[in-house]
């Protein structure tokens, strides 16, 4: 039998968003289980931790909501097909493998390299998807402001310089993947994943606690983009919700 076990790195604790309160996850470490009750959710006014469950959380908003950059048909059918298959396949391999579903899906990613692939795949396409319907918006857009402007400006020299590695490293991820923001320590870097990987897990090369992460699977934009990735990647930013991701940087830092 498996045990999930609580990995004392910071990288490998996440809280995740819920419809009610259409708060963003938080990544970060579990260093035993103080920290994992001082995560406080949204405005910070609760002492529960928001993490990551291995059932799909409603879509925080309808389906045409993020028109024109990513279409109602797109949005319906990644929803309610891809990820929905992705939450019932990692809940089935919980059941196979004997894993506690009433702890963190963070438990499982963190010690990935301990259980099948089939729970790789869909333990991280779940994961994975329930970050990304969180930190969009139909007010998204902009720029981020605040502490975590600061830190970008810091760690790539400006924003303008953020977004071109950011947009490279979704461009080139070979075939299918993420491209990421994270908080690794105290800086902020940039990289990809392929699959269904992210970089909570044991097995990724790019590691951190993910601020944002936007999928480049064809399926994410094929129906409204075709084959301009590019294209779909530099749209994207209109729908970024930075009071999100700010959140959760706020998280990782604290």
């Amino acid at each position: 039998m498996k045990k999930t076990t609580i990995n004392t790195s910071r990288r490998l604790f996440l809280a995740q968003t819920t419809k009610a309160t259409l708060t963003v996850g938080i990544g970060s470490s579990l260093i035993g289980s103080t920290l994992l009750a001082s995560c406080a959710s949204g405005g910070g006014s609760s002492s529960e931790p928001i993490t990551t469950g291995f059932s799909q959380n409603p879509l925080p908003y309808e389906y045409a909501a993020l028109e024109p950059h990513i279409d109602a048909r797109t949005m319906e059918i990644h929803y309610t097909k891809h990820a929905a298959g992705y939450a019932k396949n990692v809940t089935d391999a919980a059941a196979e493998e004997n894993v506690d579903t009433s702890k963190p899906l963070e438990e499982v990613l963190g010690n990935i390299s301990q259980y099948s692939t089939k729970m790789r795949n869909n333990a991280g396409g779940h994961y994975n998807h329930e970050l990304f319907w969180s930190i969009m918006s139909a007010e998204g857009g902009g720029q981020p402001s605040g502490e975590l402007a600061e830190a970008i400006i810091t760690d790539f020299g400006s924003y303008e310089a953020f977004v071109e590695a950011f947009e490279n490293a979704a461009k080139t991820r070979f075939g299918s993947g993420w491209a990421w923001l994270v908080l690794d320590g105290d800086k902020l870097s940039v990289g990809s994943t392929p699959n269904q990987d992210n970089p909570l897990m044991d097995v990724s090369d790019f590691k951190g606690s993910p601020l944002m992460g936007i999928d480049v699977w064809e399926h994410a934009y094929y129906l409204n983009y075709q084959n301009e990735r590019g294209k779909y990647v530099s749209n994207w930013w209109n729908v970024v919700d930075w009071n999100k991701i700010s959140e959760r940087y706020a998280s990782f830092k604290a």
